[in-house]
């Protein structure tokens, strides 16, 4: 009886393919199909962006929207599956084996999955995923086989109609990491904390670092911003090898390189707002003046004001002029409003938000806050060690309009 089902969706749906002039209409359609034909909870289609090297989200169905998101080719059920060409299928999506997927992150409990690669005459060109068999019983082999037939005929529709898409502008790597592992001893044998990153971070972009407690998301930051060494792998910033550099190589590289915010404010009592920020820039060669870098932060008018004068928000964006004061390539900040109100909060989100705009350095942001996210270029989610998914936010969202 389903085979019989199957063979006449199959027909239906080559019907709609072949007559139709809104091929994203027809995908859309076929997506619905399938997943109801399946009894899944929600789906999604993604084509290849071949320049940018993503994939870009052309339908959903269901309580999904992918509307504002891009994907890592080659990162995730979606990008493994579009790069290799391989039906992935996933029974059970609290395996530690499972790599994670951009669905993780829209609001859906991901209980199991089904990614079938749409494989044109010539090359693969994105994927088809459908979530949460209501069953629960996962996908049989005649489900697969199915998913697959559907898979092609949109594929084939999707070359002979000239679809393409544009997952956004492709920008300069500024930081590239390989392979990158960390172990650390623990009793007779080793923690394995990050278990192979493979990530790109480019030029001038606002990039927030999502995770789990333990995930390993801190000793990624660390190991790129030369507070801690990796076990293996390699590590290039901006065309330098920085894989195992020397403590010379590291001070200067953290000097002039890095600027630094974290959850702890970490100004010196005795010095003036104005005076913790000289006294960063007395370090490098070529820093901004320290009134300028105070007055970015808006905070002029309380420069000559020691620590204990100052609320938290405003300690805190004497950190950040602290930070982008030596004019860095790079910001890292770690939880930086996790002791802030929320107003406070959104003050501080502005002014990491104006030095992407104004001043061109790239900001690497880990949170626990999955709204501050939403303000990103990209979202790197790490589960387990692992990159689970990376989203692309293609139309980031101001501070002044984040809610929690």
């Amino acid at each position: 009886m389903k085979n019989k089902r199957f063979v006449s969706a199959t027909v239906e749906l080559l019907n709609q393919l072949l007559n139709t002039d809104d091929i994203t209409e027809a995908l859309t359609g076929a997506l619905e199909m399938l997943t109801n034909l399946l009894g899944c909870e929600a789906g999604a289609v993604w084509l290849q962006d071949r320049e940018a090297d993503r994939l870009a989200a052309v339908c959903q169905y269901g309580p999904v929207d992918f509307t504002n998101m891009s994907a890592e080719n080659g990162v995730g059920v979606e990008g493994l599956v579009s790069r290799s060409g391989e039906i992935m299928v996933v029974q059970d999506a609290t395996s530690p084996d499972y790599p994670g997927s951009l669905f993780d992150d829209s609001g859906i409990r991901v209980q199991n999955m089904l990614c079938v690669p749409l494989k044109s005459l010539t090359e693969v060109i994105g994927c088809i995923q459908i979530v949460n068999s209501q069953d629960g019983t996962g996908f049989d082999e005649e489900e697969q086989q199915l998913s697959q037939r559907i898979a092609t005929l949109a594929a084939l529709t999707i070359e002979e109609k000239e679809f393409t898409v544009s997952a956004g502008e492709k920008k300069k790597v500024l930081i590239q990491l390989r392979g990158i592992t960390k172990d650390y001893p623990s009793g007779e044998g080793f923690v394995h904390v990050l278990k192979g990153i493979d990530l790109d971070i480019y030029e001038n972009e606002f990039v927030v670092i999502l995770g789990e407690s333990g995930c390993g998301k801190s000793t990624l930051v660390n190991i790129v911003g030369g507070m801690d060494h990796l076990t293996d792998g390699s590590l290039i910033i901006d065309g330098k090898d920085f894989s195992h550099p020397t403590e010379t190589e590291l001070t200067q590289f953290r000097r002039e390189y890095m600027g630094f915010v974290f959850q702890q404010y970490n100004l010196m009592p005795n010095l003036t707002a104005q005076e913790n920020v000289q006294f960063i820039a007395d370090l490098v060669p070529s820093p901004m003046p320290a009134a300028e870098a105070i007055a970015k932060v808006g905070l002029t008018d309380r420069a000559d004001n020691f620590p204990s004068m100052l609320s938290g928000g405003q300690q805190q964006r004497v950190s950040i002029a602290r930070a982008i004061v030596k004019k860095p390539r790079i910001i890292f900040a770690d939880e930086p409003t996790a002791a802030l109100d929320y107003q406070t909060s959104i003050e501080v989100l502005t002014v990491f938000e104006q030095i992407v705009q104004a001043q061109g350095s790239t900001v690497v942001m880990i949170t626990h806050n999955p709204e501050i996210a939403r303000m990103a270029n990209r979202v790197v989610k790490l589960r387990n060690g692992r990159i689970a998914s990376i989203r692309i936010n293609l139309n980031p969202a101001m501070a002044a309009d984040l809610v929690w």
